[in-house]
């Protein structure tokens, strides 16, 4: 079985750090890869620390990952040896659900399989993440990254940017639609920069002054601190869609006030604590709250192509290997603009 080693959490209470493992035997619908830069997304940190309550240890964590093709299984016809290919959060479903069978394997009505901290269907053995030197993926759900991009700066689009992608593309953000976008750190960012990309009128509503210049320069047409009443007040009834990327507990209740009738609140952030919502908001404008969960296949391949075209990429600080546990304390202090990106050169 082909030799790996990384880093892991050997429990909730525990950092990160160094640990050898197996991969599984590439099968001849696999490719194997040698990973080159894997994103550090919220949701490592919330599953390294069983803040959701679902992980299984040793966890590597990593689900934004960019690498080189170092073995192609005889049926693989996507890759060659030597390309670039890309893993995000699924390596397996069902392949055979309604879902699966439109390309929304996100929504596996069997259930899926993440890269990391899921039993492995194939095997029968838990998944591990790309903050490690390798990795063996079925060819369909791997996805190529067009060559103009910065490889680092491409690496968090399979989570952030299709985390923020999807429900944008779902809602039909773009010419003659206000879009809010609540919070501006991994998630948030891109958002705004999709937003923008497709012609809609975009507000980035932040809690700290301090984001202003940088949420004008990443594409915001205007700017709102959340914690200013007034300026809440002045927007009132009149956003089309408002895609809340924040992780932290938070009030929304402030937000459904501002949509339009038959306007939207999508949740991509994932709190640990269960929000408190009144009713009476969405009953007055037939508002509703709803939820996104990354994108399938196709779509994400689809945004990937996207960024090729625009020259989108995430805002990135790459780092070594090393630093991944002060990199988790920086990103819950929001020390970062926007993505910790680790170089698996240092590993």
């Amino acid at each position: 079985m082909p030799a790996s080693h990384g880093y892991a959490a050997q429990s909730s209470a525990t950092p990160l750090a160094p640990f050898s493992f197996s991969r599984r035997e590439p099968l001849p619908s696999d490719i194997a890869i040698d990973i080159l830069y894997c994103g550090v997304c919220h949701s490592d940190l919330h599953m390294a620390r069983n803040e959701w309550g679902s992980s299984v240890y040793p966890l590597v964590p990593g689900h934004e990952i960019v690498g080189r093709v170092t073995h192609t299984g005889a049926a693989v016809t996507k890759f060659k040896v030597g390309d670039i290919a890309a893993i995000g959060c699924l390596v397996n479903s069902c392949r055979t659900c309604g879902n699966c069978n439109t390309g929304l394997e996100q929504y596996c009505e069997k259930g899926f399989t993440l890269t990391y901290g899921s039993p492995d269907p194939i095997d029968g053995s838990v998944t591990m993440g790309g903050y490690s030197n390798n990795c063996v993926v079925d060819e369909r759900f791997a996805l190529r990254i067009p060559a103009n991009l910065d490889l680092a700066g491409a690496a968090p689009l399979l989570c952030a940017g299709i985390t923020t992608y999807s429900p944008l593309r779902h809602w039909k953000v773009g010419p003659g639609k206000k879009v809010g976008i609540v919070g501006l750190g991994g998630l948030g960012h891109m958002a705004l920069k999709f937003a923008h990309s497709f012609g809609a009128h975009v507000v980035q509503f932040t809690t700290s002054e301090s984001k202003r210049e940088d949420a004008l320069r990443l594409g915001a047409d205007e700017v709102v601190l959340s914690k200013d009443e007034e300026a809440m007040k002045a927007h009132a009834g009149s956003f089309d869609v408002t895609l809340d990327c924040v992780s932290a507990p938070h009030d929304l209740n402030a937000y459904v006030n501002l949509l339009k009738r038959d306007g939207a609140l999508v949740l991509v952030g994932a709190p640990e604590v269960p929000p408190t919502v009144h009713t009476m908001g969405l009953i007055f404008g037939r508002r509703s709250i709803a939820g996104s969960l990354i994108g399938g296949l196709p779509e994400t391949q689809e945004m990937l192509d996207y960024c090729g075209q625009h020259n989108i990429t995430s805002d990135v600080e790459v780092i070594p290997m090393a630093q991944i546990n002060e990199a988790f304390e920086r990103m819950l202090k929001q020390d970062v603009k926007y993505r910790f990106v680790i170089d698996m050169a240092t590993l």
